[in-house]
């Protein structure tokens, strides 16, 4: 709760203005049966037309009020639900956009996803629910009890008896709810997961013609959800029907011991009926009290994953130039015997502790940190190109991870233009950057804005890239050029033309360090070709990094290394692979027929 009253305080002069107005309704309320006990006992036995139609317009006022104030409080509430909800989420979104590689292995996309909307909706419900049955329904419940006090000691006895016992099963059940919500919101993880492959891969499920499958493990991942969502509402509904029973009988007792005490003269009728009424204020409020533990339930565990997120340390920042380390190595990019290593995460072990069971850290549970990288030593000199090759898995895309420090190394150290990447600001450093990683997105909007992507790039700096790219031809084939608008992920593009604009993406601001991670797969030959010529002659000064599975994209690169299993096997020119590398010449021969 400490987390969502963070961000709740801020608003505490609305939260406190609305609840005022709320608390001043439910008092008018329960003057309601009070006035009409008065108007049936002490006013109708005068006769008089008078003093009944004022006390009626009393009671009419008293409605209006009660009626207005709670539209009023509950607007406020609203609002102050609505700039809380705003804010967590942004704060959310903020850092998990900048989590480092391993805590996003630590938390998941799918839970990043279900945090951001199931939760953040749990959070949303109980601060607007909070801010109005959590003034309504004490009210109701105690203010009753003691209203009825006053009226007659006996009848509010039975009241008095009964109300401890139903808070405490309230209060109790509540607590019991939340671990079971936790385990209701992991289960969404799964869902968002299993829902997220499938809409990514929707083409390669239909043309194997695997729906049933994908269906039966949504299925599945479904049912579990459904069986912990009812247990928990099986739990968190116990005291309704138990409430409603126990008060009905009370209500019961009321009425019969209410008869015999009219019939003796020792209570009037309009107590009675003023009895039943607030009877029925004290079942609201006790059933308003339970939705607020309810949802407090819900949204406890909810703010306890958010705030894993939100509060989580930023893993990744800069050290000062007396830890960083040095180096005496000629090169632009500088890798000096480095090795490093997937496997459980720090994060992760704290985020597990906290969540109990968490689906999405569980994975990293028992693993073993096995090497990725180990050793891997080279220089690239500015202006200079390198190419990685090597077998899916061998470790190519994470020499790019390293370099942009999306991980740290566990061994070794990485330089740019002589500086240890460790002491560069994220943003400094990877405005350094122009890169295409594999599976890159096209995002829902227009081709001008898919390639500039929020960047400050002119209308020719863009045609410039494109034209590097090998893009602009088609591009400028459309009718509305470069405000055609992309679906999601690009899908009313080809392959080629989505390896296209986001080549021309990474080439649109002029950065230094150019990196293509298996970007041209989709590329006919004589489009990669002519697009190596275009970076070659166009982009001389900026230090080049290409990832390929074809020997053709980095044969006439300055330098290239041959990666298998994490470590280089071979480290050369084209010429001296072919000499020295047996992998090298089994992929030439395979490739090139040669």
């Amino acid at each position: 709760m400490k987390f969502i009253f963070s961000y709740v305080k801020k608003y505490r002069v609305m939260v406190a203005f609305g609840m005022l107005i709320k608390l001043s309704a439910a008092l008018a309320e329960l003057l309601l049966p009070y006035v009409l006990e008065h108007l049936i006992d002490d006013v109708a036995p005068l006769q008089k037309t008078g003093p009944v139609l004022a006390w009626g317009a009393v009671m009419l006022i008293l409605v209006v009020y009660v009626r207005q104030a709670n539209v009023k409080a509950n607007r406020t509430a609203v609002g102050v639900a609505k700039r809380s909800i705003y804010e967590i989420r942004r704060d959310l979104f903020w850092k998990s956009v900048n989590l480092s590689g391993g805590q996003l292995d630590a938390f998941g996309l799918p839970s990043l996803n279900s945090r951001m909307t199931s939760d953040s909706y749990n959070l949303q419900s109980f601060i607007q629910s909070s801010q109005t049955m959590g003034i309504r329904a004490p009210i109701l419940l105690f203010g009753g009890i003691a209203i009825t006090l006053t009226m007659d000691l006996g009848l509010a006895s039975i009241l008095c008896i009964m109300a401890p016992v139903l808070i405490t099963a309230v209060v109790y059940v509540s607590m019991r709810g939340i671990p079971l919500y936790e385990k209701v919101q992991k289960s969404v993880d799964d869902i968002v997961r299993i829902m997220r492959e499938n809409i990514t891969g929707i083409r390669v499920v239909k043309a194997l013609s695997k729906e049933d499958y994908e269906m039966g493990r949504f299925e599945d991942a479904n049912r579990e959800m459904a069986n912990r969502d009812i247990k928990a509402g099986i739990v968190m509904a116990l005291p309704g029907p138990i409430m409603t029973f126990m008060l009905n009988i009370g209500l019961t007792i009321v009425v019969i011991v209410g008869a015999y005490r009219v019939n003796g003269g020792i209570t009037q009728p309009g107590v009675i009926l003023a009895f039943l009424t607030y009877f029925n204020m004290i079942l609201m409020g006790v059933m308003g009290l339970n939705r607020i533990f309810m949802l407090m339930s819900k949204a406890n565990a909810s703010a306890n994953r958010i705030a894993a997120v939100v509060n989580s340390e930023e893993e990744l920042q800069p050290v000062s130039a007396e830890e960083a380390a040095e180096t005496e190595r000629e090169g632009y990019i500088v890798f000096d015997h480095v090795t490093f290593s997937y496997g459980k995460h720090p994060e992760a072990a704290e985020t597990e502790e906290a969540l109990e069971e968490d689906a999405a850290m569980a994975r990293f549970d028992g693993l073993e940190r096995q090497k990725c990288l180990e050793e891997i030593d080279f220089t690239v000199k500015k202006g200079g190109s390198l190419g990685i090759i090597g077998a899916t898995g061998c470790g190519k895309t994470t020499v790019i991870n390293l370099l942009m420090r999306f991980y740290d190394a566990d061994e070794g150290h990485i330089f740019i233009d002589g500086r240890d990447v460790r002491t560069y600001d994220k943003d400094e450093l990877h405005r350094l950057f122009g890169v295409v990683f594999q599976n890159d997105v096209i995002f829902a909007d227009s081709l001008k804005e898919n390639i500039s992507f929020g960047r400050e790039v002119g209308t020719e700096e863009m045609r410039r890239a494109a034209g590097d790219a090998m893009a602009r031809e088609f591009i400028e084939s459309y009718e509305d050029t470069y405000d055609h608008r992309a679906v999601v992920r690009g899908a009313n593009l080809s392959g080629g033309q989505r390896q296209r604009v986001l080549i021309a993406r990474a080439l649109a601001a002029a950065p230094q360090i150019l990196v293509l991670d298996d970007s041209s797969s989709a590329l006919d030959y004589k489009t990669d070709a002519a697009l190596r010529k275009a970076i070659r002659e166009h982009h001389a000064d900026t230090t080049t990094i290409i990832i390929a599975q074809r020997i053709s994209s980095i044969m006439g690169l300055d330098d290239i290394i041959m990666l298998e299993e994490g470590k280089v096997i071979g480290h050369g020119t084209h010429e001296e692979l072919l000499r020295d590398c047996a992998m090298y010449q089994e992929i030439y021969r395979t490739q090139m027929g040669g």
